[in-house]
């Protein structure tokens, strides 16, 4: 197994010359623990947690003191992997809130933040990387705009959404911006940026053109089995295991 990450500025390298980024979320003590443990690259405390932890219908509803709860968590279970934190749905609408609530999730125990946009954002990306804050892009499909979206969709099936993410990542690039996620990018764009831009490309169902992938742990480890995204190779079965342990509880403790 390669050598893993240790901090955000040997992504460049790892760009250059390899091997692929492994990212997985985090949002309890004993998961982060165990990926740390087992070498991943990178953990992301993403707003996934309203859906995969809390239950809510989409990440609209998380907010910044779920965040910070959850990354203090994390925190307290890694000893080497750089942590990213999302900044919530609503939390960044200005750069001044940007910057204010950026800094919150550091205090936390993150070690670069995320937020959802590109273009129209470099204000507020701007104000978090001039204070020395490594920041994190996130292109294509954006879980906070669902409802408005009307659904999950792919991005980058015409010429001009393919130019508009383009555009996109090469300015969150230009900002300076560590590394960016492409969500839900057809699989040619996501190439063609991850050859235009300077910063790490991560890919989730994006293809395998990326400079490296993120997956929901949930996800890969069959922690959530009341969806499953198709691009998500699962893994491990551990809601069937944690059902098998609790029947047997509950049997032997009935008699």
């Amino acid at each position: 197994m390669s050598t893993p990450l240790t901090s955000l500025s040997e992504l460049r390298e790892r760009k250059l010359n390899g091997p692929k980024v492994a990212v997985l979320t985090a949002y309890d003590y004993p998961t982060a623990r165990l990926l740390d443990e087992a070498e991943v690259d990178l953990i992301l405390v993403g707003d996934s947690l309203g859906m995969v932890v809390l239950g809510l219908p989409d990440t609209v509803g998380v907010t910044m003191d779920m965040m910070v709860h959850h990354i203090a968590a994390v925190r307290r279970g890694v000893k080497r992997a750089p942590i990213i934190g999302d900044l919530p749905f609503h939390s960044y609408q200005t750069p001044e809130e940007a910057l204010a609530n950026a800094r919150r999730l550091m205090e936390a125990g993150a070690d670069a933040v995320k937020l959802e946009g590109g273009t129209a954002f470099i204000p507020q990306v701007r104000a978090i990387i001039d204070a020395n804050i490594p920041f994190v892009g996130h292109i294509g499909m954006l879980p906070q705009s669902v409802r408005e979206e009307g659904g999950y969709k792919k991005k980058g099936k015409t010429p001009e959404q393919a130019d508009k993410l383009i555009a996109d990542a090469l300015s969150l690039d230009e900002a300076g911006a560590v590394a960016m996620v492409l969500e839900s990018v057809v699989a040619d764009v996501a190439t063609e940026i991850t050859r235009r831009v300077k910063s790490s490309t991560i890919g989730i169902g994006a293809g395998s053109g990326t400079d490296g992938q993120v997956l929901v742990t949930p996800d890969l480890v069959g922690g959530f089995p009341w969806f499953r995204p198709p691009f998500a190779k699962v893994r491990a079965d551990i809601a069937a295991e944690i059902t098998r342990a609790a029947r047997e509880y509950v049997v032997e403790c009935r008699g």
